[in-house]
C-alpha cells in the first residue's frame, strides 16, 4: 500500500444561497436529519490520514456554524477551524490556505481538498480516491461526462465541442505546497476563478487528474435540491432531477 498522505480538508459555506430562498444561508438547511454543512464536514472527516478540518463562514454565520456542529458533530476526528471568507469563493480559498500556510510550509500537509458545503452527498469512497489520486499525480477532480454541451459561432450557428469533456464538481484535492504556491502567485493579479482548479491551472505546472464524480453529488442550487438531498439521504435512492424553468 503507498503511504497514506497527511490531508487538510476546507469546506467551503461563505455564500448566501439567494436562490434557495427560505431567508438563510443554505448551508445551514437541514437535510436527512442534519444540516447541509454538517452532513459535508463529515464526509471530509471520513478521511483516513486527516490532519486538519477547516469551516469558511461568513462573519454573519460564524455563531451559527459554532452552534450547529457543537450540536450536531460533537466528535470530529479533528477540530474544526473557523476562518472568515472572502467577498468571492477565491477569495474564500486563499484565506483557508494562508491559515493552513505555516503547516503546509513545515511538511505536515501533503494534500489538501477544497469541497463545497453544499454538495452535501459526497461519499467517503470519492473523497478518498481523490485524495491519493492527488497525492500521486498533484492534482484531481472529480466530474460526470457532459454529453450535451455545444458552443456557438459569431454568426449564430452550433458549433460542436471536440474532445470528451466534464462537469466538475467538487471535492477537488492538489499536492499542499504547489496549491499554496500558486495562489500566492495570484495575489494583486485580480485573478478570480470559479473553482479550485482554474486558479492551479493558471497559476502552477501541477498535473490534474480527472476522477469520476458521482450523480449524487450535486450542488444545492434552487429549492427543489434540498428535497432531493433529504430523500437521498434518508433513503439511499437518488430522485430525478429537474431544474425550475428561468423567467
Amino acid at each position: 500500500m503507498p503511504p497514506r498522505p497527511a490531508a487538510a480538508a476546507v469546506v467551503l459555506a461563505g455564500g448566501s444561497g439567494v436562490r434557495v430562498g427560505q431567508g438563510r444561508n443554505k448551508a445551514y438547511l437541514p437535510v436527512g436529519g442534519r444540516t447541509v454543512v454538517t452532513t459535508s464536514l463529515r464526509a471530509m472527516a471520513t478521511l483516513p490520514g486527516l490532519r486538519r478540518l477547516v469551516l469558511v463562514v461568513r462573519g454573519d454565520d460564524v455563531a451559527l456554524a459554532e452552534r450547529t456542529f457543537a450540536s450536531e458533530f460533537a466528535d470530529p476526528p479533528v477540530p474544526v477551524e473557523l476562518v472568515l471568507g472572502g467577498v468571492t469563493r477565491h477569495g474564500s480559498e486563499e484565506r483557508a490556505l494562508r491559515h493552513l500556510a505555516p503547516a503546509i510550509r513545515a511538511g505536515s500537509v501533503d494534500v489538501v481538498l477544497i469541497h463545497d458545503a453544499a454538495r452535501p452527498l459526497c461519499s467517503p469512497e470519492l473523497v478518498a480516491a481523490l485524495v491519493q489520486a492527488a497525492a500521486e499525480h498533484g492534482g484531481a477532480v472529480p466530474g460526470l461526462p457532459a454529453d450535451d454541451l455545444a458552443a456557438f459561432g459569431a454568426d449564430g450557428t452550433v458549433v460542436p465541442l471536440a474532445g470528451r469533456h466534464i462537469r466538475v464538481q467538487t471535492p477537488q484535492a492538489f499536492a499542499a505546497r504547489p496549491l499554496l504556491d500558486a495562489y500566492e502567485r495570484a495575489v494583486g493579479t485580480g485573478f478570480d476563478g470559479t473553482d479550485t482548479a482554474a486558479c492551479v491551472e493558471r497559476f502552477s505546472s501541477l498535473q490534474v487528474r480527472f476522477v469520476p464524480g458521482e450523480p449524487q453529488n450535486f450542488k444545492i442550487t434552487y429549492p427543489s435540491d434540498v428535497g432531493l438531498a433529504d430523500q437521498f439521504l434518508r433513503t439511499g435512492r437518488p430522485a430525478p432531477r429537474r431544474r425550475p424553468r428561468q423567467p
